[in-house]
């Protein structure tokens, strides 16, 4: 399926089939390269959290996992944040700007490909992160981001939804020699991207955003 334009559609990310988060995002284009998606400052969103509020860096992961959990209402705090999804890739890219709206890093986010949905007047695209990240600047410099956090849940294979390890740091790889390259979409591609001043902040999610996860082939 193919999103138009300035569609309104829903980046969700899911573990076991729960909701981790879920973030409104505007279509800005969608073909060959990929869906590109502009999520704006004070968008309405929902995290997972504890009943009491905390997030999973604030517990050990076994204790995250055995919590009570459910998706809370909050709102994207930082600077809007295009987000790239290549097709059939085991990862995202995410732009992210400084508060003048100037690009300052490359986020890349491991994650199982995204699988979309469209149920008519709410769609979106389902992921599975995989916790490790790369982060890189305009001058092609990187680092991995999360290597602890990644290393402490695959020490709980039962509990985890990451299988493969060796798979997840070799994707990681394999677009590290991209960023290095300058290749796209790290050739400064989007990076004086604007958004259409006429679209909306998003003030609240649309019924059916909770919707089970998509299903995987």
């Amino acid at each position: 399926m193919v999103f138009a334009p300035g569609r309104l559609i829903l980046h969700r990310d899911l573990h076991h089939g729960r909701i981790a988060f879920v973030h409104p995002g505007r279509v800005v284009s969608d073909d060959d390269r990929g869906l590109l998606l502009w999520v704006a400052r004070g968008s309405v969103i929902a995290v997972e959290t504890t009943l009491d509020g905390r997030h999973p860096r604030d517990l050990a992961f076994a204790d995250w996992m055995a919590a009570e959990r459910a998706p809370r209402i909050a709102r994207w705090q930082g600077p809007g944040v295009l987000r790239f999804f290549p097709p059939g890739e085991n990862h995202s890219v995410w732009f992210f700007h400084d508060d003048e709206g100037v690009f300052n890093r490359y986020y890349v986010n491991l994650e199982e490909p995204g699988v979309r949905w469209d149920d008519g007047a709410v769609a979106g695209i389902d992921v599975i992160d995989q916790d490790l990240d790369i982060v890189a600047t305009p001058d092609r410099s990187w680092s991995w981001k999360d290597e602890d956090d990644f290393a402490e849940r695959l020490a709980h294979p039962d509990l985890y939804w990451v299988p493969d390890e060796a798979a997840v740091w070799a994707e990681g790889r394999r677009v590290i020699k991209r960023i290095e390259a300058g290749e796209f979409p790290f050739d400064g591609t989007w990076t004086d991207f604007r958004p259409d001043p006429s679209w909306p902040t998003p003030g609240e999610l649309p019924a059916g955003w909770d919707r089970p996860m998509a299903a995987r082939s």
